[in-house]
This record gives C-alpha cells, structure tokens and sequence, in this order.
C-alpha cells in the first residue's frame, strides 16, 4: 500500500493508531488504508478487525446493493470484522450516495478516494454525506490538492491520507488546517459580519 500517514482534522498525524485495513481488490488503489487484508486472511483471523470494502464490489448494475452471493459475503465479512467501512472513487455522481444513505450511515469510515487532482467530486461527496445525515468519519485519500484541505475540512472531511513524499515536501502541514480558520463555511449566512446586529 506504499508509505502513506493519517492525519486527522487538526493535522495530527494518527497512523499509529490506526488499525483500518482495506480488503484487497483488484481495483484497489494506493493508499486507501495503511495496510490490507485478503478475505481469506480475514476470515482465518482469531480477532475481529476494522475493515473497509470497495462500494463498487457492493452493487449491482443497477447501482443498488447486491443481493444473492455478494450480500452473503459481506454478512461473513461483518461477522468477522470488528467494524466496517467502505471506500468509494470519486467518480460518479452524488445521487449514487443519496440512494444508498441508509447504508452508508451504517458505516463507520467512509474513505473517499480523489483519482485525480482536479476531480473537484470529493467537496461533493463529503457534503452530500453529511447532507444524508451520515456522523462517522470521512477520509480523502488520493490526489487532492494539500491546499484543499481547509475547503475539504469545511465540507465534512474528518481525516486525509498522505504519502511520504507529501508529507516530506509540506514544511508546515498545520498551515494547512488552519488556512480557513476565520472564513464563512457557507452554512450561515446570519454569522457573516455584515448581518450581526451591532
């Protein structure tokens, strides 16, 4: 999975405490947890782990959670898994989100991962997220841009994965967080200096 970190919402990096392990697929791309699992490994396990699954490998054509086969493997794999996370590509459209909100807000870590570093669909899943009602953790992982982090931050965005060489480049990864501290979050127009009543 390569050398990657968490940093969590205030720019601490977490990556030894985080225990996430994303299930191997083929399709599984770089960094979307700091370790992975085959289904075979997970299911040998004595212990219960944390594990994220491809949404992708979920659904059907149609879009919707598969039934059959693939909902009695991701049964086995709740059974075997302390929790469970899915992890999604940025890729599609948000209304992909809005008709699987009652399982997302089942998960306890969605990772969204940003394919490309002007693929601005990451802001929109986020929101869309935390729209739907989703209140556990989402992490971008991937190509965004380090200073989007702040706009990411005010979308709902918990945790962000970086890579070694990103980490090493940022002299000062707090200027990051904290680009936006004092800026309007688009949430309430009322909170704007010019509409406070004095």
């Amino acid at each position: 999975m390569g050398n990657h970190h968490v940093l969590n919402h205030e720019g601490a990096d977490i990556s030894q405490n985080d225990t996430w392990l994303a299930l191997s697929t083929n399709e599984l791309p770089d960094g979307i947890a700091l370790s992975h699992i085959s289904l075979l490994e997970l299911l040998q396990k004595q212990e219960k782990l944390e594990v994220l699954l491809p949404l992708s490998n979920l659904l059907d054509s149609a879009g919707k959670l598969a039934g059959g086969l693939l909902e009695q493997v991701r049964d086995l794999i709740a059974q075997h898994a302390s929790r469970v996370g899915v992890w999604v590509t940025a890729n599609s459209d948000t209304d992909l989100l809005i008709g699987l909100s009652e399982f997302l807000l089942q998960q306890d870590l969605i990772v969204i991962h940003v394919p490309a570093f002007t693929d601005g669909r990451g802001f929109s899943y986020a929101q869309t997220l935390r729209q739907i009602g989703y209140q556990g953790e989402i992490r971008i992982a991937g190509q965004f841009g380090r200073d989007q982090i702040a706009y990411l931050l005010r979308t709902g965005v918990d945790s962000f994965v970086l890579n070694e060489h990103d980490m090493q480049s940022i002299s000062d990864i707090s200027q990051a967080f904290s680009a936006l501290a004092s800026s309007y979050d688009g949430r309430n127009a009322a909170a704007l200096p010019m509409f406070s009543g004095s």
